[in-house]
Order: C-alpha cells, then sequence, then structure tokens
C-alpha cells in the first residue's frame, strides 16, 4: 500500500508513503553517531541524481511531549540518503518540498534496526567493484567522466578502479583468495600485459614488496626520467605510435617508455639532424651521432686556441660593452624597472659581446677541415656536442727528420739521396751490409769521418750522457719539475707524446664512466673538462714546442698545469676483486684530509644516486644521522619508494654524506682551532675588556 503522508492522518506499520523532504528529520535514536563524510554525502547525492533513490527510507511519525503527531517523521534508516536530498535540494537540483519514499515502522526498535542496517551488511569485495567498473566502460561504453558523475567519485578514482578491474583474471583470483594485498595488486596494474604480470608473478621470491613487483614489471620499459625520453619528449615518442605505461597509484614521475627500441631510434634520428646542422654550420669534415660518448674512439682531439679579433669585431665588441655600460649607469639608480625597451636593448647587447666572444677562441682551419664532431645525449637529456676529433687515417704524414739531412719514413732510416741505410747508418755498397767486401775501400780513408757512429758507440755513449743527466737534475730542483710537468703534458695532450719527452714517467687514467653511470656528465666533470680545455688552447700545437712552452711559464702556472696532470691520474675507486689495493685505498682518503675535499660540493643524495639502491634500514640511518629520530619517524612506514623520494627532500641542503665519502677533518684544523681557543680568543676578549674601560 503507497499513500501520501500529507492526506493521511494515521499510517500504519509497514505502509510505503512518499513524503515531502522538508518533513524528514534525523532520529535521535539513530545508532550513527559519526557524521557521514562529506565524500559520502557527494557520492549519495551523485548516485541519486543518476539513478534515483534505490533503497526507501524507514521513518516514524514525530509526536510531541503529549504523543501527538507533529507532521514530521523521523528517519531511523537512511539518515545518508536524506543528507544527500538536501544537498541536492541547496543546489537547486530539486525542490525542498520534494517527495521522498519512506516505509513507515512504528513496531521496531530505532536503535535496532538502525545498527543493523549496518551491521549484517557486507560490502562489496573489491575485486567486484573493480571489475564491475571496467565492465561500465567495456560493455556500455562509458568514459571515466561519466562513470565518475554518476557514483559521485572523481575521474582519478574510476581509472584506478577500472584499472585494478583490467588486472589478470588470475591474480584477481589470487588477490580474492588472500595471496595479494591491494597493494601489491595495484603493483601489477602498472601494465595491462596479462603474459608480463603472469611471469612476474611466477617468479616472485619471498620479497613481495610492491616496489619489487613494479621494478620487475618495468624493468624492460624507459622511466621517463631517463636522458633519452627527456631528449626525444612524450609528445614526440606518442606521436611516432609509443606507448607511456604510467602508475595511477604512485608518483610515476611521468611514467615508463613502453618501446625502448623506437626511443632509442627517434632519439638517434633528432641526435644526426642535430649533427648534419652542425657540421654543415662549422665545417667539420664529418658528424657522428650516438646514444653515448664513445670514450674508447682511439682519436687524438684537437682544442681551440686563441685569436685576435678583426677590427671589425673589435670594434663592434668595444661599442656594444660601452653602450652596455651606459645603460646600466643610467638606471641603476631607478625606483623602476627596466622599460621594455631597454630591457630588450641589453638582451640585444649582452648577446653581441657573447657571440664575438666565442670569436676569441677557434680552431685552426685545417684541424676542421681534417676533424670531426661526436653528438651525444647528455646526463640531464640536453644536447652534448663535442668537437676537434682526428681520425687516424686524416692525421697528417710527414717524414720525421733525423740528424745529417736524413729522414725517417715508416720507421726506415733515408739519406739524402733516397738510400736505405742500415742500423749503423751505412747505406748499400758501404761498410756495414749489402756491399761486396771485395770491393770495400780500405777503413782509413779521409771520407770515413763524415759518416755516422754505429749503433753499440751511441747506446754506450748516452748511457754515460743520461747518468750525467740523472745527477745533474737530481741537484737542481726547479729544473726537474720543469721536466716532469712537460713529461705529463707530453703525454696528457699530444698523440704520440709518449715519445716525445726523456723521463720515464707514465701518466695514467682510469676511466670513470665504466664505475659510475653519468659520472663523466656531472658538474664537476664539466669543471674539469673546462679546466683541460683550458691549457690545451694554451699550449703549441706541435709537441716540439713544448719545451719552451712550459720552461717559460712562471713558477705559479707552472704548478697549476702540474697539478692538473697529475690530478688527472688520481684513482680512488674500490673494487671488490682489489683486496690488495688497501693501502692505495688509505693513501686515497689521506690525499682527500690533505686537500680538504668537501663532496657535499659535487655529489647529492638522490633516489637515482643512493636512496633507490640501498634497503630501507639505509635510508632511515641516513635521515636520522642527518636530522635524527623525528624526521625518520616520519617516514618509517612508508613504502621503499616511496621513502626514498620522501628521504631525497629532507636530505636536501643537509649536506648529508655516505661514510664512504666522508673526508676525515684535518689535523691542522683542530690544532687552529685550538689555538684560537686559548691563545687568540682570550686575547681578543682582553683587548675589548680593555676598549670598553676606556671608554
Amino acid at each position: 500500500m503507497t499513500t501520501t503522508a500529507n492526506t493521511a492522518p494515521t499510517v500504519e506499520h509497514g505502509t510505503t508513503v512518499f513524503i515531502p523532504l522538508n518533513k524528514l528529520k534525523k532520529h535521535p535514536k539513530n545508532a550513527r553517531k559519526t557524521p557521514h563524510s562529506e565524500a559520502s554525502i557527494e557520492a549519495k547525492a551523485a548516485s541519486i541524481a543518476a539513478k534515483g533513490i534505490l533503497q526507501n527510507l524507514v521513518v516514524e511519525p514525530e509526536t510531541n511531549t503529549e504523543g501527538e503527531p507533529t507532521g514530521f517523521y523521523l528517519v531511523s534508516i537512511g539518515e545518508g540518503r536524506r543528507l544527500a536530498q538536501l544537498l541536492r535540494a541547496k543546489r537547486k537540483q530539486i525542490k525542498k518540498t520534494e517527495p521522498i519514499r519512506c516505509v513507515i515502522d512504528t513496531a521496531n526498535d530505532v536503535a535496532e534496526i538502525s545498527l543493523d542496517e549496518n551491521v549484517t551488511r557486507e560490502d562489496l569485495h573489491p575485486a567486484d567493484q573493480f571489475e564491475r567498473f571496467r565492465e561500465l566502460s567495456e560493455d556500455r561504453g562509458w568514459g571515466a567522466e561519466e562513470i565518475a558523475a554518476r557514483f559521485g567519485v572523481t575521474a582519478h578514482v574510476v581509472k584506478r578502479r577500472m584499472r585494478l578491474g583490467a588486472v589478470s583474471p588470475k591474480l584477481m583470483q589470487v588477490y580474492r583468495d588472500g595471496g595479494l594485498t591491494l597493494d601489491q595488486l595495484m603493483a601489477f596494474a602498472i601494465t595491462d600485459d596479462h603474459a608480463r604480470q603472469k611471469h612476474v608473478f611466477e617468479n616472485l621470491s619471498y620479497n613481495r614488496d610492491p616496489s619489487i613487483i613494479r621494478r620487475d614489471l618495468t624493468k624492460m620499459n624507459v622511466p621517463a626520467t631517463d636522458r633519452r625520453a627527456v631528449f626525444v619528449g612524450s609528445q614526440a615518442y606518442t606521436d611516432a605510435g609509443g606507448n607511456i605505461i604510467r602508475d595511477l597509484f604512485t608518483e610515476d614521475r611521468g611514467g615508463f617508455f613502453e618501446d625502448p627500441a623506437l626511443l632509442d631510434r627517434l632519439a638517434l634520428e633528432k641526435l644526426e639532424r642535430i649533427a648534419a646542422e652542425v657540421q654543415q654550420a662549422e665545417g667539420w669534415t664529418w658528424s657522428t651521432a650516438y646514444l653515448d660518448f664513445p670514450h674508447a674512439n682511439g682519436m687524438r682531439r684537437a682544442y681551440p686556441h686563441p685569436v685576435e679579433l678583426s677590427e671589425e669585431d673589435a670594434t663592434a665588441y668595444d661599442a656594444a660593452l660601452d653602450e652596455l655600460e651606459r645603460l646600466n649607469a643610467e638606471w641603476e639608480d631607478a625606483d623602476i624597472d627596466f622599460p621594455p625597451e631597454v630591457d630588450a636593448r641589453l638582451a640585444e647587447l649582452e648577446a653581441e659581446i657573447e657571440r664575438i666572444d666565442a670569436k676569441r677562441h677557434a680552431y685552426e682551419p685545417d684541424e676542421i677541415a681534417r676533424g670531426g664532431v661526436f653528438v651525444v645525449v647528455a646526463h640531464d637529456g640536453d644536447v652534448r656536442i663535442e668537437r676537434g676529433f682526428i681520425r687516424a687515417e686524416d692525421e697528417a704524414t710527414e717524414p720525421e727528420e733525423a740528424e745529417g739531412g736524413e729522414t725517417v719514413m715508416d720507421g726506415v732510416r733515408v739519406n739524402g739521396d733516397g738510400e736505405i741505410l742500415d742500423s749503423d747508418g751505412y747505406g748499400d755498397g758501404e761498410d756495414g751490409k749489402g756491399g761486396d767486401e771485395t770491393e770495400q775501400e780500405p777503413e782509413e780513408e779521409a771520407g770515413d769521418a763524415g759518416k755516422p757512429l754505429p749503433d753499440s758507440l751511441i747506446r754506450d755513449l748516452t748511457a754515460h750522457r743520461t747518468l750525467g743527466l740523472r745527477l745533474a737534475l737530481g741537484e737542481q730542483p726547479d729544473m726537474a719539475l720543469i721536466a716532469v710537468v712537460h713529461t705529463l703534458a707530453a703525454q696528457t695532450y699530444y698523440r704520440g707524446g709518449s715519445t716525445a719527452h726523456c723521463l720515464e714517467i707514465s701518466p695514467s687514467s682510469n676511466y670513470l664512466g665504466a664505475h659510475a653511470d653519468g659520472v663523466e656528465d656531472t658538474a664537476a666533470a664539466k669543471m674539469l673538462a673546462d679546466r683541460h680545455a683550458g691549457w690545451a688552447a694554451d699550449m703549441p700545437r706541435d709537441v716540439a714546442e713544448l719545451w719552451g712552452f712550459v720552461a717559460g711559464l712562471d713558477h705559479a702556472s707552472l704548478m697549476a698545469l702540474l697539478a692538473h696532470c697529475a690530478s688527472l691520474t688520481v684513482n680512488a675507486v674500490k673494487l671488490p676483486w682489489e683486496s690488495g689495493k688497501r693501502r692505495a685505498h688509505e693513501t686515497a682518503d689521506k690525499l682527500a684530509t690533505a686537500v680538504t675535499l668537501d663532496m657535499t660540493a659535487h655529489w647529492t643524495p638522490t633516489v637515482r644516486a643512493y636512496l633507490g639502491r640501498v634497503t630501507k634500514a639505509h635510508i632511515l640511518a641516513a635521515v636520522r644521522d642527518a636530522l635524527g629520530d623525528e624526521a625518520t619517524e616520519r617516514i618509517a612506514d612508508k613504502k621503499k619508494v616511496e621513502m626514498a623520494e620522501a628521504a631525497e627532500q629532507l636530505l636536501a641542503g643537509t649536506g648529508w654524506l655516505p661514510p664512504v665519502l666522508r673526508t676525515e677533518r684535518p689535523a691542522w684544523l683542530d690544532q687552529q682551532a685550538e689555538t684560537f681557543a686559548t691563545e687568540i680568543a682570550p686575547e681578543a676578549q682582553t683587548d675589548d675588556h680593555f676598549a670598553i674601560a676606556a671608554e
């Protein structure tokens, strides 16, 4: 039986009636004392708007103290639906007098039935919920936004439930049976490849942390933070047909590029276009594109040398500099910002000065004519252009001059007449080799004095000379310094420089890129490369002129060049199989202390560099060491990936370093501090007291 409450003076128990919304109140005996959340009311309002009220409200008539009806009804079951309709009325979607279908209950205890309503019901299993959301999308063609509007949730929530509903049915059943947690299921949802999900699940070890599952599912993909992905860009990649996997349940920093081969091809194509442009614009003989810089290229490298500016460029440079200084001085004391036209002119002048400054160093024309360029992807996703490499087949091959007008071609000595000489300096038909003994002239002819000395005698004499040089050089430290610097510089900067010195000192430089990916592209590596290129630009092109260059340096410059060449030979890399190098590592520690190395200037504890490669215990220990227990407790309950990312933010700017990167404080600093505390500080304090007393 259905009736309208306004027309019936009395309504029997169990009757279905339509009651105006503004005549409904919350029952004071309702079991729910904790208010409904705003999200819950929003969801109910959206559901009712789309589908109507699917479940009747249960009410009883309100009476006054004398037991007479007041005309209002108290809601025993369905308070959330009442609040949802009130929200819709507030938003002018319905009237305040909207009739609400209700069932009269005057027999049951209100407290009991309202409790029963919320206790005896069983929520839909999350797996069923996820699959039903997916089916709504597939069967009815609804998008996430439309589904969200019908259920009062955000589109993001719907997308997450649909993604979970797309997990392999086998894994979904494992989740239903309690074999997977929701966090683990969310980790599997990062990809919709059921075969891949099954393979990873079957090969999981005892460690089923969601971060491990995500790592195994995406190890064949490329993170969006990878330098290749940054260089190509997500738009170009997707335009080429690539797919980006997005993790809807964690911060994925742009997702994962699913097709590494496509990404590499796009990166190489872009690099090749840039390489061709550089080659054409600058005139190099060749240009080659690589994803990674080919360190083992075996080529000599030429560097730009200082050149004089043309009269036209020098005049333009001075004029731009004068105008820039004039404008800066004119607006220096102004309280307002630069007018747009002045700001634009300043930018033009700075660009002009920078353009002309770039002309102060240039490659020799023959180096450009024989050299080439490598174009690679830098560690930060930018393009990296390395110029001046000369292949062996493009090297100039000129015969070397020997004593007495002889030349050396391909290791063979030839005299002025083009005649090949033997090891003792004799040609064919002469004493030594190749002549007929019966036709040889007597040994004591006058012309014999001009012939080269035998190699055996030269070896004997130069051994004595070497001994004399060792004795003399050991007595002249300043000259020994020049000789050492010359030897190091010859081998560091010149192809074939190992034969251009007489000290048997051989510098060796370990390639660090083989031990730490990206180390050659860091800011520290850039500073070292700039210092190296600076010296290269100042050095003579011919190694034969290097001695004069080194000998002509002042003492400070000579020591600076020595320090640079020596620095390239430092090797403090610890390898697990080199257990016998303990003393070498101890010496490296002492060297770090001696030069007061501060690694905080060159390294920070990021997820990529450290935090993502250690255990949770190491992460917590780092945060505790830097910030104390309170900060550690804030991230202690997080998952591994989230903990590493949070720790990166916490440790930023703290100067924290892992023990292997720390430098022991030099003893002289402690002594200096002690001296200040015991001697200088008291005297200064006394002087202050005298000054105060004098005043």
